[in-house]
């Protein structure tokens, strides 16, 4: 195992050194899928991804995402940083879109120039897909709150957008920050759902320029908190505008994550209606940290 170059980014940080990590490896075709597990263990950070290839098939790249505990069809912050390297260290020109081939799909990335927020890139996901709606007291022992907490006005939902999420309303930020997770009843809870990753959010936020603080779970897969999640907010943006929580049919907003742990981030949230289904992006920027050589 030579040869291959690897690199860090942070995606959805505002700061080098925020946001939620990501290591890159490139020319990955001949490493073994147990040789990529033990890479992305050995990385340690929620993700790892391998780009199989430097030429396109089909017009994209191919992309597998694993994280510390398997390998995953479709994942965020992993699809925004690679598209990010392969535009940097393989195209090497200033590309306005760059496509992923996951196993979920092909995924196009978008480079747009954002004004006084700076270079956003962007995902269009898969088209939302809404499953089970979960009742409230099962959740509320996982998270270790009351039941009452939980905004009662909206659903408790399965969402995927390539991921299944389960999308939690509360009522106010001092919830969210309450979490505590009862990983017996958080097991027992995802045991009989599709989603094991769990998200929650509520319209009080840490910083007034934003709309919405966010917290997402997914120990499942061996990550007990997220910094920041592309593929769970995306799944909230398909929710939103179903829910109608704001009210309209389309969104724009701002997200904060990762306040609770010490790691802030911003996710840039737009879904709308369209061709009786709900078309979803999300966004955020993306900031090199290292690189460095496997051997």
């Amino acid at each position: 195992m030579t040869g291959n170059a690897f690199y860090i980014v942070d995606v959805f940080a505002e700061d080098k050194y925020a946001g939620n990590q990501l290591a890159v490896v490139r020319n990955a075709a001949a490493l073994s899928d147990e040789q990529m597990l033990r890479i992305t263990r050995e990385m340690n950070y929620s993700e790892t991804t391998f780009i199989l290839s430097e030429q396109p098939r089909e017009g994209g790249y191919d992309v597998r995402i694993f994280t510390p505990g398997a390998e995953v069809p479709f994942a965020g912050h992993p699809t925004l940083g690679t598209a990010y390297i392969i535009r940097k260290e393989i195209i090497k020109e200033p590309v306005e879109k760059v496509i992923l081939n996951l196993k979920v799909g092909q995924i196009p990335v978008t480079f747009n120039d954002d004004g006084e927020n700076g270079q956003i890139l962007r995902m269009r996901q898969i088209e939302p897909v809404f499953a089970e709606i979960i009742e409230p007291e099962s959740v509320a022992e996982a998270l270790g709150i009351g039941a009452g907490e939980i905004d009662e006005g909206f659903p408790i939902q399965e969402v995927s957008t390539g991921l299944y999420a389960m999308i939690v309303p509360l009522k106010s930020l001092d919830s969210l920050k309450g979490i505590r997770i009862n990983k017996d009843k958080y097991y027992e809870l995802v045991k009989n759902t599709t989603a094991k990753v769990i998200l929650v959010f509520c319209h009080d936020t840490y910083h007034r320029r934003n709309n919405l603080s966010v917290r997402v779970f997914c120990d499942y897969y061996g990550v007990p908190e997220d910094p920041a999640t592309g593929s769970a907010n995306g799944c909230l943006a398909g929710y939103l505008v179903k829910c109608r929580y704001f009210g309209k049919e389309k969104i724009d907003v701002r997200v904060e994550q990762g306040y609770e742990i010490g790691r802030p981030s911003l996710l840039y949230l737009s879904a709308q209606e369209k061709n009786k289904g709900i078309e979803v992006t999300v966004g955020g920027k993306v900031v090199m940290v290292a690189e460095g050589q496997l051997y």
